[in-house]
């Protein structure tokens, strides 16, 4: 089901132009508007998702397939080296548009980016204790 406020929908099934780069019958792929390097794009459902706890695995798996894909293309025109696939859930997370979208960010050897983050140091009990947090 479409929202009917949300941009990425609006976007996603051609009401609001976009720099499309892909599109089937459901999902549009565009040019990032703000993009991190050359190339960056944005993989968009077009249903309606709120983030990846939403998207139907069904879908996760068409997504990463997709990615595969736009990455072989784009690697093949745009010379890239590499790729950083980002795809953030909540607020906390980074997420700023509630619309589950894929990040394929193109990496050059000079693009001057730090896609990442600060590893903590941990002990050996103290994972231990997470993965029983977790298994359990």
């Amino acid at each position: 089901m479409k929202e009917h406020d949300c941009i990425f929908c609006k976007i996603a099934n051609g009401e609001i132009p976009s720099k499309t780069i892909y599109e089937d019958e459901k999902y549009r792929v565009i040019l990032d508007l703000g993009p991190a390097t050359k190339g960056h794009a944005l993989i968009l459902p077009k249903e309606h998702y709120a983030d990846l706890y939403e998207l139907p695995e069904e879908n996760a798996g068409e997504v990463m397939k997709l990615a595969k894909l736009m990455m072989k293309k784009m690697r093949e025109k745009l010379g890239c080296e590499g790729f950083n696939l980002v795809q953030n859930n909540g607020e906390l997370a980074g997420q700023t548009v509630f619309h589950f979208h894929l990040h394929l960010i193109p990496r050059y050897s000079a693009d001057g980016q730090k896609i990442g983050w600060q590893p903590q140091e941990v002990t050996p009990e103290k994972l231990e204790e997470v993965r029983k947090q977790i298994t359990d």
